[in-house]
């Protein structure tokens, strides 16, 4: 993973946790259920977000690398892998 985006990677993860803090405590104080599912959400757009950032950050360099180095079968591999990450992520 590129430095910059294993940077914002990260940044937004930590992120993340503070908001999955904060479900915790909206669970634990019992809040009403519409603003814990409104968080969760949330937290899912969030994670949606970092998975997109990954998913960019993947293509640009290691498919990008594989056409670049001219090896067919590699070329083949990284996109047949593509596919299938893309498949699971939209399930």
């Amino acid at each position: 993973m590129h430095d910059l985006t294993k940077k914002s990677v990260s940044a937004r993860l930590g992120r993340i946790e503070g908001q999955i803090g904060g479900l915790r405590r909206m669970v634990a104080e019992d809040r009403y259920c519409v603003d814990i599912l409104t968080q969760i959400n949330a937290v899912r757009a969030a994670l949606h977000k970092v998975e997109g950032e990954i998913l960019k950050d993947h293509v640009a360099h290691c498919v990008a690398g594989a056409f670049a180095s001219g090896n067919r079968v590699e070329q083949q591999r990284k996109v047949e892998e593509l596919v299938e990450t893309v498949g699971r992520m939209t399930k």
